[in-house]
């Protein structure tokens, strides 16, 4: 009996200090509130909403608006407002290259930009895009938790009406 306790009780504790780590149940209740200003660029113009799309539930409530704005520097700068979503370990951003992000084999098949991990998972949000991303490809936005290949939520960006009237 000794024998199984002093090898048992470590390997035992290892296994819990693991699985601890690999799922990381304390964030699916702890939420991390973000509040970006909108950011100003350069240039003196204001910034033009390109495309926009409502976020909306996959495998956790996903709640929100994703923006996509031109900024007077011609940066773009993809902005999540009145955002929520489920916290939790590893998750990203994703441009994906569909029309929409309803599923994990749409993202994984279509292909996505990785923009980062999620600053919170309430709150407003500003994630910088590359200036060669093609919008007429990455036309949806994914909440995705690459720890384990999910999507929590996914908006579909359509364009706006005043990049419609430009």
């Amino acid at each position: 009996m000794k024998k199984w306790t002093k090898f048992g009780i470590p390997i035992a504790a290892i296994a819990v200090l693991v699985a601890w780590y690999a799922f990381r149940p304390e964030r699916l209740v702890v939420n991390r509130r973000v509040d970006e200003a909108m950011p100003t660029g350069q240039g003196g113009r204001a910034a033009q909403p390109l495309e926009s799309g409502r976020f909306y539930s996959i495998l956790h409530p996903t709640d929100g608006t994703a923006t996509i704005y031109q900024m007077g520097d011609d940066t773009r700068v993809l902005r999540l407002t009145s955002f929520s979503t489920s916290n939790g370990p590893d998750v990203h951003v994703y441009m994906v290259a569909a029309d929409d992000a309803k599923d994990i084999a749409t993202v994984q098949r279509a292909g996505f930009i990785d923009l980062g991990v999620l600053k919170g998972n309430i709150g407003d949000q500003n994630y910088r895009l590359d200036g060669d991303l093609d919008l007429s490809k990455y036309r949806a936005v994914s909440i995705w938790c690459k720890r384990f290949s999910v999507n929590f939520g996914a908006a579909a960006l359509r364009p706006t009406e005043a990049s419609q009237n430009q």
